[in-house]
């Protein structure tokens, strides 16, 4: 095994709703679903976004799509109107998961 960003074997979507953001990670076959599943945990999500997210983080699985869908509270500064963040909006989030390191 090797470390490698997610980025090299996965697609992200995100968005927001009020002050969280939704962060959508998804694949093209099972035994990439597999390792996502193993090492995209709640605890290496939440220390991946540690200056960004204060809240709770939830992991949803979706095995029928390849797709793990994380939501992740307070992490908008407020949301799109109450904070001075750049993005308020969490439409990069997807991409700085991407950035994350994982064993494949």
């Amino acid at each position: 095994m090797t470390k490698v960003k997610l980025s090299e074997f996965a697609m992200a979507r995100s968005g927001d709703k009020g002050d969280g953001s939704n962060v959508g990670i998804f694949v093209t076959n099972d035994a990439d679903y597999e390792l996502i599943k193993r090492e995209l945990t709640v605890e290496r999500v939440r220390k991946h976004f540690e200056k960004i997210c204060f809240g709770e983080i939830t992991r949803f699985e979706a095995p029928n799509i390849l797709a793990l869908n994380f939501l992740l509270r307070d992490s908008l500064g407020g949301g799109g109107s109450e904070s001075l963040k750049t993005d308020a909006q969490g439409k990069t989030h997807g991409l700085g998961l991407l950035e994350m390191e994982v064993e494949r």
